[in-house]
C-alpha cells in the first residue's frame, strides 16, 4: 500500500490523507519507518483483550468522525483485517465511495 500512498502524495490533482487504526502497531510502525512516512491521522484503537465487536464498534464511530471532518470523497481501505471492514462500512453509512486494495 506504502507505494500507492506515496503517489497519491505526488499528485498534483488529488489530495491525500492517511489514517491508521493502529492494527498490527509493530509492522505498522516498521512500515511507515522504512519509508520515511507518516499516518495523517493516528486513532491508536487497539487495546489489551478487547473483542472483535468492541473493536468494530469503535472503528466504526472514530471512522465516522474522520469522514465527517475530513469529507473525503473517496476512501481506499487496504487488507482483510475487522479494522478494513469496519473502515469500509463508515464509508458506506457515508455515503463516501469505497476502493479496496
Amino acid at each position: 500500500m506504502m507505494p500507492l500512498v506515496r503517489a497519491l502524495r505526488r499528485s498534483q490533482r488529488l489530495k491525500s490523507m492517511v489514517a491508521v487504526t493502529g492494527q498490527h502497531r509493530h509492522m505498522l510502525d516498521q512500515v511507515f519507518a522504512a519509508f520515511g512516512e507518516t499516518p495523517d491521522v493516528d486513532l491508536d484503537l487497539m487495546q489489551p483483550n478487547q473483542t472483535l465487536p468492541e473493536l468494530t464498534a469503535r472503528v466504526i464511530t472514530r471512522m465516522a468522525d474522520v469522514y465527517q471532518k475530513l469529507q473525503p470523497k473517496v476512501v481506499l481501505v487496504h487488507g482483510d483485517t475487522t479494522t478494513a471492514m469496519a473502515a469500509a462500512l463508515s464509508a458506506f453509512y457515508a455515503r463516501v465511495r469505497i476502493g479496496h486494495v
